[in-house]
This record gives structure tokens, sequence and C-alpha cells, in this order.
């Protein structure tokens, strides 16, 4: 901690320091707990907390969170909920992804949803739900990590190499009791997915809930982000998985090319 503080006090940050440490607390928001408080920010980035205690009062006085009386912490506030569904209005990935997992839904009768990739992780960013009445729903909005859960791990597969092992080696977080925790598991499934372009969950991400999603690619052929199909384990089974999948591909497929792809996956990345 003492590196820590010397950092804090070693003299005026720049202004895209400051702008970039602001970034970084308003990120937070977006993963983990609902509320959060000076000391878990603090700890969380290896900021002192008076440096953390100054920006979230900043944030607090534009609303863009709000205090938590309960937890004596923050939680995002009106204005970042403004911004979040503009953003949404805005995504040209939205629009153009939203009418094609609406169709994959009435093919496949269980919950689509659109995915985008995000620093740090992956964002929902719409869903179309399944009319039946035992079904899955996810959270628009919220980050979540890539490598777990069928949505994250179509996107994590075809990350540049350097970004994917940086992920690998930095830790991966239980979800469920089915998150892949072993780096070495999950390399040997992301090249199965690379060849393959679709990546299944057997609850990773969200217990009891099976998944099957495909990566969506820009002009370039980058990844930005992935669509799924998505329902209770016990109807997405490992068949329905397989049987899901051309319908899957061609939805993937259809947006990545609205989106200026050349469509297929990209050579590199086999």
């Amino acid at each position: 901690m003492a590196a820590v503080a010397s950092k804090d006090a070693a003299g005026p940050e720049s202004g895209t320091e400051a702008a970039a440490r602001v970034a970084d607390v308003l990120m937070l928001f977006t993963s983990g707990p609902d509320a959060l408080g000076v000391s878990a920010v603090a700890r969380e980035l290896g900021l002192s907390k008076a440096v953390v205690h100054r920006i979230l009062r900043t944030l607090a006085d534009r609303q863009l969170i709000v205090p938590e009386p309960e937890s004596r912490g923050y939680r995002l506030g009106p204005a970042s909920a403004a911004l979040g569904a503009r953003a949404l209005r805005g995504s040209g990935l939205r629009s153009v992804g939203v009418p094609v997992i609406r169709t994959l839904q009435q093919e496949t009768g269980e919950t689509t949803t659109l995915s985008a990739l995000v620093p740090g992780g992956r964002v929902y960013l719409d869903q179309v739900e399944s009319a039946r009445e035992v079904k899955m729903t996810v959270e628009l909005g919220v980050r979540f990590p890539l490598h777990a859960g069928s949505s994250g791990k179509a996107i994590l597969a075809f990350l540049p190499g350097e970004e994917q092992e940086a992920l690998l080696n930095a830790g991966l977080g239980r979800l469920t009791s089915r998150t892949i925790m072993d780096p070495d598991q999950l390399r040997a499934e992301l090249a199965g997915i690379r060849r393959e372009g679709v990546a299944s969950s057997r609850g990773e991400r969200q217990a009891d809930a099976g998944s099957v999603a495909a990566p969506l690619f820009d002009v370039d052929g980058e990844v930005v982000g992935s669509v799924s199909v998505c329902g209770p384990l016990s109807r997405v089974d490992d068949e329905a998985r397989h049987r899901m999948a051309p319908a899957l591909r061609s939805a993937a497929d259809t947006i990545s090319r609205r989106l200026g792809w050349a469509g297929g996956l990209p050579e590199g990345a086999r």
C-alpha cells in the first residue's frame, strides 16, 4: 500500500490519467455488487481512499452514482441510466442484431440474446424472450467476464492471442460450480470454438442454464460481440444445442455481414 500512496502523492496527474481513473471507478459499477463503498473501490483499483472519495463525490454530484444508505456506499444513478439507454439506442450492433435474434427466437423457441465486447468483459445489449412459461432471461447492461458462459467464450476465442493469454493468466473467477477454472482446459475449448464457430455452456455462468453462442465480426474481421440461444438446462441440453447450432451460425453470419464483414470465420483465427 505504501507504493500506492506514494503514487497518489507523486504530483499532479495529467488530464488523461485523471480521466482514466474516473472511468475505471465508474466501470466497476457495471459488474459485481450493486453498491460499492470507498474501501472496496480503493482496494479493487489500488488507489488511495482519498483519491477514490474525491472521484465518487464528483460522480455523485452529477448523479452518475447516488448514495446507498443501507450499505453506506454508492450505486449507479439516473444519469448513468440515461447514458446507458442512449448508448443502447445508438448501438449499430443492436440495431442490426435485434431483428435477426427476433427471427432466431421464433426458429428455436428459446430466449435469444445479443452481446457486445466491452473493456473487461461483455454486456448484453438486448434479448428476445421465449414465450414459454419457464424460460431464461438476462440482465442488460451488466458486465460479465468472458471466460464463463457461451456468449463470453464465443468472443474470447476470437480475441487476439495476447489479449486472450492476458485474460487466461490473470486468474479465472468462479461464477458457478461448473465455471471452468483451469486455463489449459479453457485453452483447449477455445481452440475448438475457433474451429467450429460455436461455443456452448452447461451452467457455467448461471446455474441450471444451457446456452449456445456464435461470435460476431466487424468489417475488419475483429470480434465485436456474440449472439446466443439460452434456456433451462433441462431443455437446452447437448442434443438441443447441437440442433440449434446451424440456425445460430446463420444468424451470426447475417449480423456480421450487415456490419460489413465478408462472412464466415476469419482465416487467421482457425
